[in-house]
């Protein structure tokens, strides 16, 4: 598998963390480490989610009602807290998913034109 050179400080672009989180959400309910081992497989490398980032955002979308979280054993037999994306957080993402499309074609365009 190919991998993409890494984004300087391989930092999110800002505003992007909240809706990578719910895409990943998406696929299955997740603790946080398995969240930021699958943002960083996804993205081939070019993204990592620090924990400082990582537990705020999760309160944030919690409070927002658009995931929620259980405590659960691990494969490891260890108690970590899941993530699941609720209803409101699929539609959120949804629409932030279009939005985003929208942003980054338009973006391109502007550069290929340069």
């Amino acid at each position: 598998m190919k991998r993409e050179p890494p984004a300087t400080g391989r930092a999110l672009v800002q505003g992007t963390l909240d809706m990578l989180l719910l895409g990943v959400l998406a696929l299955e309910p997740m603790h946080g480490y398995g969240v930021t081992q699958r943002i960083e497989q996804i993205s081939r490398g070019t993204f990592e989610v620090q924990p400082g980032s990582l537990f705020p955002a999760f309160r944030r979308l919690e409070r927002a009602g658009l995931v929620s979280s259980e405590w659960r054993s691990t494969e490891n037999n260890r108690r970590a807290k899941y993530y699941r994306i609720s209803a409101a957080g699929r539609r959120q993402l949804e629409t932030e998913t279009r939005d985003w499309q929208r942003q980054a074609l338009a973006i391109a365009r502007i550069l290929a034109a340069s």
